[in-house]
């Protein structure tokens, strides 16, 4: 379902976003909505604009038995971008993101930086070592952007003496910011359209299974609740989906498996883990990324030797020696029927 429309004004294709009515009580004109472009173009027409030009279509509306006059007509504003120059400025000093130095001791320097360049995760300066993870639509607009702390050894959020988490429209102080979110990784449904969709809770756990399992493409909701809104899921139509929930939020997880298919989405639930996980696996809240990374790559593995051996590396790099193939995690899940409908 497209979002972004030619504008009628300076006709710029894909930067127009419509007003729409929430509860589908009346239709407004194409025109009505605001261009991206405000400094060149600047367009913008209201509904209120548009009732204020068409009269009789807002007595109409009234006196309709769909709507009480007392009743705020209900419109959903045109989402606010962030610049994307604002973005890519972000795009690099990851020797300094604790994050990805967490991945390149789990996963190797270059498959981490791999990760990191394909879902456009960036470095923030706002806690030293934290980490920016873009909601960059699948227009290629950035939504916002969600900032993280990560502890560089474990790989844990880091929550004391406060939780360490915060949004870029709000650091950048933006007025007026209509934040609309999407699904963090959204961006690159339209370069892999063959795979099937995996939706995830947390954006780092998206970063670390596409690596293990790059069977699916990975997505992450942002939270339990996430992009489950009509709106947000309108992206994913037409594919296949897969949700992998955390321990313990299967259950509210199977209540949005039961809207999706009522919306017509092909959707199943992977629930295996929950239902095999320890007690301290569930009491610890684990999901997909915390089994995945107790899977060992021959980089990790070699780097926890050179650890343990020092000479190792003095070795290697004397004979010039290096890994030769790198094991890769791409084992079948298990079978059709833990995935239930």
């Amino acid at each position: 379902m497209r979002t972004r429309y030619t504008c009628p004004a300076c006709e710029r294709p894909r930067c127009f976003a419509r007003y729409i009515d929430t509860e589908g009580t009346i239709e407004f004109p194409d025109n009505i909505g605001r261009c991206d472009h405000e400094q060149s173009c600047g367009y913008h027409c209201t509904p209120k604009d548009y009732f204020a030009k068409h009269p009789l279509a807002k007595e109409d509306l009234y006196s309709s038995d769909r709507l009480d006059y007392n009743k705020q007509i209900p419109v959903i504003l045109p989402p606010s971008f962030i610049e994307r120059a604002t973005m890519e400025q972000t795009l690099r000093g990851y020797e300094h993101n604790n994050l990805y130095r967490f991945l390149s001791e789990q996963l190797g320097e270059n498959e981490a930086l791999r990760l990191m360049s394909r879902y456009l995760v960036g470095t923030s300066k706002h806690w030293s070592g934290a980490t920016v993870f873009w909601q960059i639509d699948r227009d290629g607009y950035v939504r916002t952007g969600k900032v993280m702390l990560y502890n560089a050894e474990t790989g844990k959020r880091v929550k004391q003496p406060f939780n360490h988490i915060t949004w870029v429209h709000s650091l950048l102080k933006l007025p007026n910011y209509n934040l609309s979110q999407c699904f963090f990784g959204e961006h690159l449904l339209d370069a892999d359209k063959q795979k099937p969709i995996a939706l995830v809770e947390s954006e780092k756990t998206a970063l670390i299974a596409s690596h293990y399992l790059p069977q699916y493409l990975w997505l992450a909701t942002g939270g339990k609740n996430g992009c489950f809104k009509s709106s947000n899921l309108s992206p994913l139509f037409g594919r296949q989906i897969v949700l992998f929930p955390d321990l313990g939020a299967t259950a509210y997880w199977e209540e949005k498996l039961h809207m999706m298919q009522r919306l017509g989405m092909e959707v199943q639930l992977f629930d295996y883990l929950e239902k095999h996980a320890t007690p301290q696996d569930q009491q610890a809240g684990y999901d997909i990324a915390d089994y995945l990374l107790q899977i060992k790559t021959q980089n990790s593995a070699l780097k926890d030797l050179i650890r343990q051996k020092p000479n190792i590396q003095l070795l290697i790099d004397k004979l010039g020696l290096r890994v030769v193939k790198e094991q890769r995690f791409n084992e079948t899940l298990p079978p059709k029927k833990r995935l239930r409908h």
